[in-house]
Formats: C-alpha cells, sequence, structure tokens
C-alpha cells in the first residue's frame, strides 16, 4: 500500500487537491505540498485548517520547490517520503516532475499534457511528442504514471471508457462536452491560469475523424447542444488534450471537444488575438524592454482564484457516445453537472477547480489501495472506471447516465 502525497502546485486546482486529501488523509496518509511561492501554499493549508478539513490528525507541510529542476523535486519527494505525486502545477513542470518520479518509484499523475513554453499547438497526438516517450521508463521503474487524471481530461476518459465497456459493442463517435454556465461577475476572466488557457485555443483544432486528424480554426464549427439542467447551450469544437488519447484508443470513433463560449469571450479573444497580444513570442517595448505579450495579459487579468467567492452557476461535463449494441444505433450521455457555489463552500475554489481537483484525489486514493497501482504508463481510458466512478460519487462528484432508458444515476 502506497502512502504519503506530495502535491506541486498552489494555484485554485491546488486547493481543491490539498482539501480533499486532507479530508481522506487516513488513506493518504502524510500530505506535503510545494511550489515556487511557499506562502501560496501556506495560505492553502491556512484554508484546510480553517475549515478542519483533515480528518484525522496528521502531517501537512508546506515546501518551496522549483518544480523545473527535476534533481531538486527527486530531492524532495525523497525528503517527505511521498509515495504519490500529484502534479497540478503548470503543463509546463510535466517532463521535470515525471522524471523526478522515475526516479524515486513515486506514483506520478497529472491533469493535463506536457507544454513546451516556446511552442504552441505541436503536432498530434500531442502525447506522443512528450510524455508517451517515458513509457519504457515507467514499466521499466514499475512506476506508475496516470495521465490527464482531471476532469478533461480523466474524467471524461473513463466515461468513455464506461460506455464502450457497458452501452455498446462498437463505438463509431465520442463527443465530449464542457459547459460552463456560471458567472464570476468580472468584465473578462479565465477560469484557469490565462497563459494555459488562450494556449489552447490560439492554435490548430485537432479532432479525430473518419481515420485521421482533422484541422479547423478556433470557432469555425459550433452547434448548440441542449443539456440537463444547464439546458441549450453554444459550444464550439476545440483542440483538447484527452482527444489524443482516446484517439490512440478508439482509432475507428470519430473524437471530438466542444467547449461553450460566450460572445464577449469570442469577442475579447478575438480582439488580444489580432493584436497579437496572446503570442507566446518575446517582442521589445519602444524603451527596449523585452516582454512576452501573453504573460503581459495573464499579469493584467484576475487571479482565476479570486473569482470563487462571487461565482455561481453550474456546470455540466459530459461525453456523448454513439455506437451499435445488437446490430442497433445507440446513444448515451454520461455526465457531472457541478455547482460553483457548493464548491466554494465546501472547499474555497470555484466549480472549474473542483470539478478538475477532486479525480487526482481519488486516483490517489486507488493508487494507495492498490487497485490502480499498475505500475506503468497508462491513459485514463486504460484503466477499469468503475472504482474511480464509484469513488467519485462518494467524494463530491456524482456521475449520472442519460439514454433511452432515461436520465439517472449511473450505478443505479
Amino acid at each position: 500500500m502506497k502512502r504519503n502525497v506530495l502535491i506541486i502546485g498552489a494555484g485554485g486546482v491546488a486547493q481543491v487537491v490539498a482539501h480533499k486529501c486532507a479530508q481522506n488523509n487516513d488513506v493518504l496518509g502524510d500530505l506535503h505540498i510545494a511550489s515556487r511561492t511557499v506562502a501560496k501554499c501556506q495560505a492553502i493549508l491556512d484554508s484546510v485548517h480553517e475549515k478542519g478539513a483533515m480528518k484525522q490528525p496528521g502531517v501537512f507541510k508546506a515546501h518551496a520547490l522549483d518544480a523545473m529542476d527535476s534533481a531538486a523535486v527527486a530531492q524532495l519527494i525523497r525528503d517527505t517520503g511521498a509515495r504519490i505525486v500529484i502534479n497540478v502545477g503548470s503543463p509546463f513542470v510535466n517532463m521535470t516532475v515525471l522524471q523526478a518520479c522515475i526516479d524515486t518509484g513515486a506514483a506520478y499523475m497529472d491533469t493535463a499534457i506536457h507544454e513546451d513554453p516556446a511552442k504552441i499547438c505541436e503536432t498530434p497526438p500531442w502525447y506522443g511528442n512528450y510524455e508517451w516517450k517515458r513509457r519504457e521508463a515507467c514499466e521499466k521503474a514499475g512506476v506508475t504514471a496516470i495521465l490527464g487524471i482531471g476532469f478533461d481530461p480523466g474524467v471524461v476518459n473513463a466515461y468513455a471508457r464506461l460506455a464502450a465497456d457497458d452501452y455498446m459493442d462498437t463505438v463509431t463517435s465520442i463527443d465530449i462536452v464542457d459547459i460552463n454556465a456560471g458567472s464570476h461577475g468580472r468584465w473578462f476572466s479565465t477560469n484557469f491560469d490565462p497563459e494555459i488557457n488562450f494556449r489552447e485555443f490560439t492554435g490548430t483544432v485537432y479532432s479525430w475523424q473518419n481515420g485521421a486528424w482533422q484541422t479547423n480554426t478556433m470557432f469555425e464549427v459550433g452547434r448548440e447542444w441542449d443539456l440537463p439542467v444547464v439546458g441549450k447551450q453554444k459550444a464550439y469544437m476545440t483542440g483538447h488534450d484527452e482527444v489524443h488519447s482516446l484517439a490512440a484508443n478508439y482509432p475507428d470513433a470519430d473524437v471530438r471537444f466542444w467547449m461553450g463560449f460566450g460572445d464577449h469571450y469570442i469577442n475579447v479573444f478575438t480582439v488580444l488575438k489580432n493584436l497579437g497580444l496572446l503570442s507566446e513570442q518575446p517582442v521589445k517595448t519602444a524603451e527596449g524592454l523585452e516582454v512576452i505579450p501573453l504573460k503581459v495579459v495573464k499579469a493584467v487579468l484576475p487571479d482565476p482564484s479570486s473569482l470563487a467567492p462571487d461565482y455561481v452557476g453550474k456546470t455540466c461535463i459530459g461525453d456523448l457516445v454513439k455506437g451499435i449494441k445488437d446490430g442497433k444505433e445507440v446513444e448515451v450521455f454520461i455526465y457531472n453537472v457541478a455547482d460553483h457555489k457548493d464548491a466554494y463552500n465546501e472547499v474555497g475554489s470555484q466549480g472549474i477547480s473542483y470539478t478538475a481537483g477532486v479525480p487526482p484525489v481519488a486516483a490517489a486514493m486507488l493508487i494507495a489501495n492498490g487497485t490502480w497501482d499498475i505500475g506503468t504508463m497508462v491513459n485514463v481510458e486504460e484503466l477499469d472506471p468503475k472504482p474511480f466512478l464509484t469513488l467519485l460519487d462518494q467524494i463530491g462528484l456524482p456521475t449520472r447516465v442519460k439514454d433511452a432508458a432515461g436520465d439517472r444515476p449511473w450505478n443505479a
């Protein structure tokens, strides 16, 4: 049984992870959190203690760490005795943290594909450019590495596997739909790190259709979805992490990702992009100061974690999976609805952070008890989804199913 967890990162998702780990420290053991700014880690620990989140008395310590330094990460893993590392820092640090886990034998997980700060939207499949190159090293070291174990990617991958296993004989399409029907009351803000958010949408939109990679531009393909609780919402086909692993594991199915955007977001995004303010390439000001436009935009926008107190409304994220069952066409929508205010009241974060932060804690618990401690690198759809979804039901993210038989809890 693996115990003792190191959380890397100190943003809104890390806050959720910290609270949920504390609520389950009887399973997870000693807890540690690290980032470049130890004061941010300490603020998260203070919130954990203010809400009395620790299930039982135990260790929860804050540490300063440059996660780009793989040797430093490995040393902290050794110093803390951590056997499970939950990486919810910037995607820029994935490979250094992963290597530290390979070097120390600790289990690894993240919530997004690695990114090179100097590159945007590389050749698909994106996992093939970075993480998948370490598969053999993980297997040789017996290291469990679970990639993309947030909500999307993550839970939606498990939904796809559940649909394929339980509802159809052959999968013909997987459409992942992410709708945030909440409001934070700011004139403009992103729900997570602005730099990472904008980088998702400034490159080519890749989808897997007709057995090959297809390309579109952002906001080129949109459609209206009528979803449970949040109703009719406009969403646009967007490039996203989970398409790249699902395309590899379900190559005969069309795989697309759809995200909801309001007209205001699209207008602001379009102006910023057309002005060159979303570029990751450095420019020089008239005074000779070198700046990266995207980082300047990030600096002037609200910190996403500051949105939580005022956020109201709900999210709906799920998979519409179509296929063949007993020779007939079938479809099923497997989904979760989360409430921003409920998330804030429980852990002090908004619903987007909550949906991303709860799943890695469930995965850590499954590694701790041996269920998902498989000693190699996998994406979520390669694992049995049922223990994971059962645990999510228990710790805050219940799954529902809507099909021809009605709308009900998935395990009813």
